[in-house]
């Protein structure tokens, strides 16, 4: 799991990816996948600035890569389409999940799909 930075425009969609809150989500979903056999870790990209407006460049802070799977930098928009609550921790969650145990339902890049705004990660 990839986190950039984020230069907020509204406010409303701030998220403290450096917070206490999103590091214990880190370390319980970690130890949650690695009972099943998967590994996740958290990297930090600071260099790269994702401008927040809205809720789906919220999801596009954060990206996932499976290489075993050939998914590659796929923001959480991307593979979870919309989002049901707004939440991006349930959603994070849902993401992880879904490219670990079914990648093969995580759109291909080359499928239109609106949900990104230029965050670099193909689709």
């Amino acid at each position: 799991m990839i986190v950039f930075d984020q230069k907020h425009v509204r406010k409303k969609w701030y998220f403290d990816f450096d917070g206490e809150l999103f590091q214990n989500f880190c370390s319980g979903l970690a130890k949650e996948m690695k009972k099943t056999g998967i590994a996740l870790s958290l990297v930090r990209n600071r260099e790269a600035v994702v401008t927040v407006n809205s809720y789906a460049d919220l999801l596009n802070v954060v990206k996932l890569s499976s290489p075993d799977d050939e998914h590659m930098n796929r923001c959480v928009g991307h593979i979870i389409g919309k989002s049901g609550h707004l939440d991006i921790l349930e959603d994070i969650s849902t993401a992880v999940r879904r490219v670990a145990f079914a990648p093969e339902t995580v759109a291909p890049s080359s499928e239109f799909r609106k949900v990104c705004h230029n965050c670099g990660c193909g689709c």
